[in-house]
């Protein structure tokens, strides 16, 4: 299946996420079996960010992805698209500054961030490509940016097994735990149709970014890709 063929309005998208914000993080760590948690760690190690440089986690969704930095002494920004996600982090952390933004048109300076990081989120983004170039520009030169996401399996007979939960199980479990389970057809469609590690890395250099290195996670269920902005 092509990307062209799951592309959605962002409208369409936004409300979408609206509707599963309630009980998204729940959905996402009995859909993951606890893996989302350990994936979020690793990120957090990728960024390093330290106390004092500020971070934009841009599809933050309701800020978890974003506490680890705010408890460390980093100025994170936890960004969404999704009204409702912020809705509910803010009732969570009303410390966080969590703010409205479209990832093809960040309300951000050049040059605003000594990091950016994004989690499960470029596959919803309409034009992958021209969002990779506006983190570039709020990026400080030699800042970081940091992509987790879900790739391809390395293992071919697992891929097969995994390619069969996504079409098969994960929509009956979101059903019973997710406010919008018809949505996660969705997800798993654009989970399958997503760029393996390698040509990931390539969608990312052509951007713009440098010094790129991936990181499987989880038998390549999920990648860590990391990349630097040339000074």
């Amino acid at each position: 299946m092509s990307r062209a063929s799951l592309e959605k309005d962002p409208a369409e998208v936004a409300a979408m996420f609206d509707d599963v914000a309630a009980k998204y993080d729940l959905t996402n760590d009995v859909l993951s079996l606890g893996q989302d948690r350990r994936w979020r760690k690793v990120v957090v190690e990728a960024v390093a960010a330290a106390p004092g440089e500020a971070v934009l986690d841009i599809a933050a969704g309701t800020g978890t992805s974003s506490e680890p930095y705010a408890d460390r002494g980093v100025h994170v920004v936890p960004a969404d698209f999704s009204l409702g996600m912020l809705q509910v982090g803010k009732r969570r952390r009303a410390d966080l500054a969590f703010t409205a933004a479209d990832a093809l048109h960040l309300p951000f300076a050049d040059g605003s961030f000594d990091a950016v990081t994004m989690s499960f989120g470029l596959r919803n983004v309409s034009d992958p490509s021209a969002a990779l170039r506006e983190f570039a520009r709020v990026t400080k030169p030699g800042g970081r940016f940091v992509l987790c996401e879900f790739s391809a399996p390395t293992n071919g007979a697992f891929r097969t097994v995994y390619t069969e939960y996504l079409m098969r199980a994960l929509p009956p479990v979101a059903r019973r735990v997710s406010s919008n389970p018809d949505s996660y057809v969705y997800l798993a469609e654009s989970i399958r149709a997503w760029p393996a590690q390698r040509e990931m890395a390539q969608v990312i250099a052509d951007a713009g970014w440098g010094e790129l290195r991936w990181r499987n996670l989880s038998g390549g269920i999920v990648a860590v890709h990391h990349a630097v902005k040339p000074a």
